[in-house]
């Protein structure tokens, strides 16, 4: 019984329904990293959720999936509070602040730092929604401020990992179901995972706004993550740096968390609290 038998089993199916590793992700909500790391046996213990999704997708059963490797699968609980799946947003949450990318585009132009940050929110939010290709997005920019753009470089720049967030991660998805839902442009998590900016684990789902053409605080994208959580609303624990946001999750029925990334140590203080397993 071990992870690349299970791997050999789930590549088999998927083989034999005609679907390429990219497909079957698309269907059924997984980041193409953890579908191809479960399939060469990568992943230690691949969450249960995860291969029902897959199974679902393969029209096939969780025990012909699973065959004799059940065993080796995380079964995961729910907290003291009934938190069974937590959702963390990425910028000021995983992430510091992205403000540094304004201020070296404004030192290579010479522009001010402040109508760059201007012109980017007007177009942000177009981008995240998937309306807008990042391509279009950076050549925008680039004739307003007559320099070459390419956003995500910046972007990667600039940004840093919030450590004890990250840690705090790893701790969550040993206990529940751990997923991502971020407001941010097309591709950037995937890299920030490869580039460690994020943690590398095994995400039970991914709310990308530009892959489900929604962004927050719109109802659309907190009923998406609901649906692929597998769970109920009150069972939902959401961690954002954004008021605006976690208090439409709230409205929803969620358990949500604010995050201070000035007072980081105190927040995950709070999480972990609210995450004490039962």
């Amino acid at each position: 019984m071990d992870e690349k038998n299970l791997g050999k089993h789930l590549q088999s199916a998927r083989i034999e329904a005609g679907l390429t590793q990219q497909e079957l992700c698309q269907k059924a909500g997984i980041s193409y990293s953890t579908l191809a790391k479960i399939e060469r046996g990568a992943i230690r213990a691949p969450s249960i959720f995860t291969i029902q999704r897959l199974a679902e997708v393969l029209n096939t059963s969780l025990d012909q999936i699973m065959g004799s490797f059940g065993p080796i699968l995380q079964h995961k609980g729910r907290s003291k509070s009934g938190v069974a799946f937590v959702y963390f947003d990425i910028n000021g949450c995983l992430v510091r602040f992205f403000h540094h990318a304004f201020t070296e585009l404004a030192e290579e132009t010479g522009k001010p730092a402040d109508q760059i940050e201007t012109t980017f929110w007007h177009y942000n939010d177009a981008v995240c929604r998937g309306e807008m290709p990042l391509d279009e997005f950076n050549r925008i920019m680039a004739e307003k401020f007559e320099h070459m753009v390419d956003w995500k470089a910046y972007y990667m720049r600039a940004v840093v990992p919030i450590t004890e967030m990250h840690e705090l991660v790893a701790w969550a998805a040993q206990h529940y179901k751990v997923g991502l839902l971020s407001n941010i442009m097309p591709g950037f998590i995937t890299d920030m995972i490869a580039s460690g900016l994020l943690p590398n684990i095994e995400y039970d789902t991914i709310i990308d706004s530009s892959e489900v053409r929604a962004i927050k605080p719109e109802p659309q994208i907190y009923q998406i993550a609901q649906d692929q959580s597998g769970v109920d609303a009150s069972e939902i624990l959401f961690i954002d740096d954004s008021r605006t946001n976690i208090m439409a999750a709230s409205q929803l029925g969620w358990k949500v968390l604010w995050f201070d990334d000035f007072r980081p140590e105190e927040s995950v203080a709070r999480i972990r609290q609210a995450l004490e397993p039962a």
